[in-house]
This record gives structure tokens, sequence and C-alpha cells, in this order.
């Protein structure tokens, strides 16, 4: 018996964030892209990474992009529910994944804090690693881990840590405790302690 090739499609929407991608296959989620220097550049990217072509999202596919443009529009909204193939990732990162979609709005988690409750705080390099290959960020929300004592580390969408920090911002987390008087000033601005 042949396997019967999977026919994915992609499509790409506003955001404030700017054009995000999301491919799918049915009704799940194959995977998801913030958005590059140009919507032309997440189009291409997106096509290369699933195969797919352009289409028009299916009714529980347009859910998933309004939930997600809602969660960038800092409504907090949950995505845990919108359904996800996860197939072909091999089984740790899909335990990693799962763990980041446990993180609420609004919170973040360490690298070492997923690999502890994986069972080993020593592999928080090899989650960061499988968060770094992330097939779908905004619905796997990689942007909400951060390094040890909350300190931002790499993020492999366009911008970088800036684009980790905007989203993050968005969604009203609280990074290094409670912020200080002079926190929101430039650095050159705040009084010498």
């Amino acid at each position: 018996m042949q396997d019967i090739p999977r026919m994915v499609h992609f499509s790409l929407f506003p955001t404030p964030l700017g054009e995000c991608g999301i491919a799918w296959c049915g009704d799940m989620v194959v995977a998801t892209r913030l958005p590059d220097k140009s919507p032309a550049g997440t189009g291409r990217r997106l096509a290369a990474q699933t195969g797919g072509t352009k289409g028009e999202p299916p009714t529980t596919i347009r859910h998933a992009i309004a939930s997600m443009t809602a969660l960038l529009e800092g409504e907090g909204t949950d995505l845990t529910s919108i359904a996800c193939d996860f197939g072909g990732i091999d089984p740790f990162a899909a335990q990693v994944y799962a763990a980041t979609r446990a993180i609420p709005v609004g919170e973040t988690a360490t690298y070492g804090a997923i690999a502890s409750q994986l069972g080993d705080k020593q592999l928080a390099r090899t989650v960061g690693q499988a968060l770094g290959r992330n097939p779908l960020p905004i619905i796997v929300p990689c942007h909400r881990v951060v390094g040890a004592d909350g300190r931002l580390t790499g993020f492999s969408a366009a911008g970088g840590v800036a684009t980790k920090l905007r989203i993050l911002a968005i969604e009203g987390a609280q990074l290094g405790g409670t912020p200080g008087l002079f926190d929101d000033l430039p650095l050159a601005s705040k009084p010498r302690r």
C-alpha cells in the first residue's frame, strides 16, 4: 500500500508584529512562522519548510489564526486548544513543546525549569536547542522560555531577542521580578546606586 502524500497549504495573516504565516494539513496546524523582513520572505520560508502551497484556510485554521492574532493584540488568549501535528518531531522535542505550551500567557519559565520538569536539569541546553527548531512559534510559545534569572537569550525569529521581548511585553510578562522605580528610563538616565 502506497503512502498518500500530505496536502499542506499555507496562508499569511496580519498581526501587530507583521505578516505571520500558518501551514496546515486538513484541520491540523503543521507549522507557523513569525514575520520575516517581508511578507514574501515569510511565505517563501514557510513554503520551503513545509512543501506547502498557498491556500484558503478552512474554518478550524481561521479560528487558529484569529486566536493567534488576538494573543498578539494583547488579549491573553490561550492557544492550547489549537490542534497541531507533531508528527516527525523527535520524542524529546515533543515533550519540550508540550511543557512549553503549558506556560500560561504573561508568565515565563527557564530552560532549566523545563529540563527539570522533563527529568534532568542538565538538559537545559538541549531544551534550548529543541526550542530553536520550534516549527510552531506562537502556538508553542518558545518566547516564554528565558535563561536563568529571567535573562533573555537567543530567539530564532527575525528580530531575535527584540522580537521575543516585544511578544512578552504584549503578553504583559514581568521579567526579572517587579520593575523598579527607574526601570523604564534609558540606562544613561538611571541614577547611580
